[in-house]
């Protein structure tokens, strides 16, 4: 199912956005481990999704991606996540604020699912080089990711969100999507 289909799904109550975070959280309980996706997880996921299933059934306005789980690039700052940059200089650094396209997100009713591995400060082309382990590749644990922003294409190769956020200066996101077969 396309994300234009299942936000109209979740806007139509067909599924709840809770039940969306939750096929997510356990696909990446019984992954992330093995994968090394998620670098850490927002614990807010839940009540934002019952917060929203909530305007749903009130008949109250719900934005264009309600209900829709993302994995964000851990150099992306959201508010009250820890954004390291897979860097262990930076391993508790909890953000103060919401980059704008997380506000734009937020303002849509998307859900954070959580920051998502890379490579160190974005330096890297392989998803080798973070702090934290390596992301593996969901298609063949053999291959390198791609990077830097292998955790954002590893965890839409894996069906872990819905999307995820990369940045890109270089093929950044190209080359794990290309790597990650998305």
């Amino acid at each position: 199912m396309n994300l234009k289909q299942k936000a109209k799904e979740i806007k139509s109550g067909k599924i709840t956005a809770v039940k969306n975070v939750m096929q997510f959280g356990e696909k990446i309980s019984k992954l992330n481990k093995d994968l090394n996706i998620f670098l850490h997880l927002n614990k807010e996921a839940i009540a934002q999704a019952k917060q929203i299933d909530a305007r749903i059934k009130q008949g109250k306005p719900i934005g264009k991606l309600a209900g829709l789980c993302y994995a964000v690039k851990s150099n992306i700052s959201v508010k009250g996540l820890t954004t390291n940059c897979a860097s262990k200089v930076l391993e508790n650094y909890v953000s103060a604020y919401n980059a704008s396209v997380i506000e734009k997100l937020k303002a849509e009713d998307a859900i954070v699912l959580g920051m998502a591995n890379m490579d160190e400060f974005a330096s890297g082309s392989s998803g080798e080089t973070s702090a934290f382990k390596p992301t593996k590749n969901p298609i063949n644990k053999k291959l390198i990711t791609g990077g830097s922003s292998s955790g954002s294409a590893a965890a839409v190769s894996a069906e872990l969100c819905d999307f995820a956020l990369g940045s890109d200066t270089g093929g950044s996101i190209r080359n794990p999507a290309s790597h990650c077969n998305i």
